[in-house]
This record gives C-alpha cells, structure tokens and sequence, in this order.
C-alpha cells in the first residue's frame, strides 16, 4: 500500500490534471504570516503560534487563498507542476505542497475555511467542538494531538483525556489538569483513547500517517483542509473562514 504522501500526491496531480491547470504558467507565492495577522489579538496568550515556534504560510492560487503551519517557513514561487516535482522530505517541502493544495482547492470550489480564525473566534470554535464530540462521540476517551489550549480547556471539563505535544517547553506540564506528555507517549495514546483529536499541521511534519485507520479521528485546523478532502479524512474548523 502507497504511504499517505504517495497517495496525496497522486490524487493532487489527478485533480490538477483534470482541470488543466499543469500547462499553465500558474505561480504560487507563500510567505509566513506573523501572529497577529495569523490570529489577530485574542484574549489568551498561550497559542502555539504566539509563542513563535510555528508560522503559517499562505498560497495564493489566482486570489484563493491557502494555510498551512509549518516550522520550516519561506517563499516559494513556481508552477503546480514544480510543486508536484518537488519531493516531500521535509517540513518546508511539504508547508508549501500543503498550501498550495488548500488554495487550488478552494479555488475550484471544493473546500472552505481555509484561513486561520482570528481574535476571539478560536474560544467559538471550541465550544462548537465540544458540541460536535458530545453529539457523537460520548463518553469517548480522547487524545488531543497538538497542543490547541481553547480546545483541551473546554473538552478536558466533561472528557477523560491524554495531551501529547511536541514542544519541549510544554511537555510535562499540567494544562487544564492533564500532564502533557511527549512524541514518545503517542503510540500508547491511540491505543488508550476511544478518540483521536489531531492538530492538521501533522500533515505537514510528517507525523499524520499513525493516527490514520486505528482510532477514530478528528482533524481539526486550516493546514489539513484540502487534504483531508483528498483522502476522506474528518476535518473540524468551525470558524475560519
């Protein structure tokens, strides 16, 4: 079986193809957007991207705009076709394959909410979560991939739940009442929960393809749109736009 990016790729280039936009002279632009362009001024401070780790940059397809978060930020100009060629090894390879994914895809009308909810609106889309999961997931045990503090706060008051992040500064923490344990606590994670909560950046650094078939899962941001469309995957992402 094709390992997940294989399979991305193909159904990417088969979409892109399909639409004849390979032989155009297209140019896909990324940039990293700062903090406050990216989430405006919420109340809270403890956001990933605040604190500076993470950029998300940005594709414009032909006005249609494209996020994914990555640590690997840059610029990136060339045709769909170069973006196909280019082979997805690292963390910037993949941040701009993945935003240009999501800003071709909504351009072609077939995803929306693609940019990152600003101000207060990551507080709405958490409630909503917690409406979604306690609709039809109840009394699921949940593993939250990714440190999205709005989120664990509201869903850890009625859910039994594991936290696993990659930040060094947040592992072994207590947020909410739950100790926030390393990479190296996720393979006993998924096979503890009844629920998997995942952060979309996961497409981006590499990590997605263990949390695909074992657990049900929820995967939830801007960076995952397109893909998660691509390959059939759950996607939660209440309030961007």
């Amino acid at each position: 079986m094709a390992d997940i990016y294989t399979l991305l790729k193909d159904k990417t280039e088969n979409l892109w193809r399909r639409h004849g936009l390979l032989n155009e002279a297209i140019t896909i632009n990324a940039r990293a957007l700062s903090p406050q362009e990216a989430i405006g001024n919420p109340d809270a401070d403890d956001y990933p991207i605040q604190k500076g780790k993470e950029k998300l940059m940005q594709a414009d397809f032909k006005g249609s705009f494209g996020q994914a978060f990555t640590d690997r930020a840059g610029d990136f100009s060339g045709t769909l076709d170069d973006i196909l060629k280019m082979p997805l090894d690292n963390n910037y390879r993949r941040a701009v394959f993945v935003a240009a994914v999501n800003s071709v895809c909504r351009h072609l009308n077939l995803i929306d909410r693609t940019i990152h909810c600003k101000d207060e609106q990551p507080v709405t889309c958490a409630a909503a979560l917690l409406d979604y999961v306690k609709e039809n997931h109840k009394n699921a045990r949940i593993t939250q991939i990714g440190f999205q503090p709005r989120m664990a706060q509201l869903l850890s008051q009625s859910f039994t739940m594991r936290l696993i992040d990659l930040d060094p500064e947040n592992i072994g923490k207590s947020q909410f009442n739950i100790t926030v344990e390393g990479p190296e606590s996720t393979a006993d994670a998924i096979k503890w929960c009844d629920l998997l909560l995942v952060t979309g950046s996961t497409i981006v650094n590499g990590t997605v393809e263990q949390f695909i078939g074992d657990r049900p899962a929820i995967f939830y941001g801007t960076t995952i749109a397109g893909p998660a469309w691509l390959l059939g995957l759950t996607r939660f992402c209440a309030e961007s736009c």
